[in-house]
C-alpha cells in the first residue's frame, strides 16, 4: 500500500513553514494549483486565492515570515483515493509580537498523479483576528 499523497505535503509543508526549505513542497505542487485560504485578507495579505506554484511558494513563504509553528495537531481525517480533509489546530507565535496564537482550521486538498492540485482552507478567523489583536471584539447584539 503506497502513503496518501496527504501525509507527504503535511510533511512538505511543515518543511516549507518552519526550516523556510520548499523544495519537497514545490515537488508535490503541480504547476497549474488552485489555492485559497479563507479569511480576512486585509489583515492576513497571505491569505485569499492564489494559482500557480510560484503564487503559492511566495504565499508559504510569507507565511514563514509572520508566524513560528509550534505544533500541530490533526484532529480528523478524512481520507479519499485523491483527496482529503481534515480538521487541524496550530499552535503558532506572531514574529513581530511574540504573541501566541492558536488556530483550527480546516483543510480540503485534492491530488492527481501524488501532485497537490487543489487547496482550500477555513480558518476560525473571528478567533484568530482576536488572537491577533490581543483582545477581545464587541459585536453589537441583534435582536
Amino acid at each position: 500500500m503506497t502513503e496518501h499523497s496527504l501525509w507527504r505535503f503535511s510533511r512538505a509543508l511543515h518543511r516549507a513553514l518552519t526550516d523556510r526549505q520548499q523544495d519537497d513542497l514545490a515537488a508535490i505542487i503541480d504547476d497549474n494549483i488552485d489555492w485559497a485560504i479563507y479569511g480576512p485578507v486585509d489583515m492576513f495579505p497571505f491569505f485569499g486565492a492564489r494559482h500557480g506554484k510560484p503564487a503559492v511558494l511566495e504565499v508559504c513563504r510569507q507565511i514563514a515570515d509572520c508566524v513560528r509553528i509550534y505544533r500541530y495537531h490533526r484532529e480528523s481525517v478524512m481520507l479519499g483515493l485523491d483527496s482529503a480533509a481534515s480538521m487541524v489546530r496550530y499552535t503558532l507565535t506572531a514574529n513581530d509580537t511574540n504573541r501566541p496564537i492558536s488556530v483550527r482550521m480546516a483543510l480540503f486538498t485534492q491530488f492527481q498523479n501524488g501532485r497537490l492540485t487543489n487547496l482550500r482552507m477555513v480558518l476560525d478567523t473571528f478567533d484568530l483576528v482576536e488572537q491577533a489583536l490581543g483582545r477581545p471584539i464587541h459585536l453589537p447584539k441583534i435582536a
